[in-house]
């Protein structure tokens, strides 16, 4: 299981074939090494076509986010740790789920929108503030489970169950950079086994060798 076979399947309108294209190439490429040309090719269609769904590149680039936030959201929508009984578990459930997801080579189980922030933070602000509901989206699907388990166990820490979701997204999207660094999916690995040492510590639990 990864995210590439989950979600990019190259079939459809023409508009859908280009959204797949890009989240094939520039998680692949990065954003500015992915062309206008590139994205036709690999989509199979015309610049004529490109120009008629999107008006520039910077376009496609938000589509691109808003189609992974969709597509992501439906995966992790109907993965099995939802039917722990236990918000704890659910939570490390969460992060067993992506741990699950570090398959294939590095463009296949790395983030899209984690890749495209990084490049147009500054320069593409509309792709800037795509990429964060993308994060901080899939981030607020944490915070209920967090908030369950700060009740079940009592603790009334400094911190807020959003704060500890976004923190989740940053130990993730960090392990993406060191995997491009390293060129593999072991270091990402070994980083989500400390964020459930983190969580298990965090939340008192006695068993630190659940995943």
């Amino acid at each position: 299981m990864n995210t590439t076979s989950a979600i990019e399947q190259v079939s459809g309108d023409a508009r859908s074939r280009l959204l797949a294209a890009a989240v094939t190439l520039i998680r692949r490429h990065g954003y500015a090494g992915t062309s206008v040309n590139d994205l036709c090719a690999a989509a199979g269609v015309t610049k004529g076509a490109f120009f008629h769904h999107f008006k520039s590149k910077d376009e496609l680039g938000v589509a691109a986010a808003d189609h992974w936030s969709d597509t992501t959201g439906a995966l992790f929508a109907e993965a099995p740790y939802h039917d722990h009984p236990d918000p704890l578990d659910r939570v490390l459930g969460y992060v067993a789920f992506r741990k699950a997801l570090l398959q294939g080579g590095v463009p296949e189980f790395t983030c899209l929108v984690g890749t495209m922030v990084q490049e147009t933070y500054e320069t593409a602000p509309a792709i800037r503030d795509a990429c964060d509901r993308s994060i901080s989206g899939h981030a607020a699907t944490l915070e209920a489970d967090i908030e369950a388990t700060m009740r079940d166990r009592r603790i009334t820490p400094g911190w807020t169950a959003k704060s500890l979701a976004l923190h989740t997204q940053v130990v993730l999207q960090g392990a993406f950079i060191l995997a491009k660094a390293k060129g593999g999916a072991e270091i990402a690995a070994d980083s989500i086994d400390h964020l459930v040492r983190y969580l298990q510590l965090v939340f008192g639990s006695g068993n630190t060798e659940r995943l």
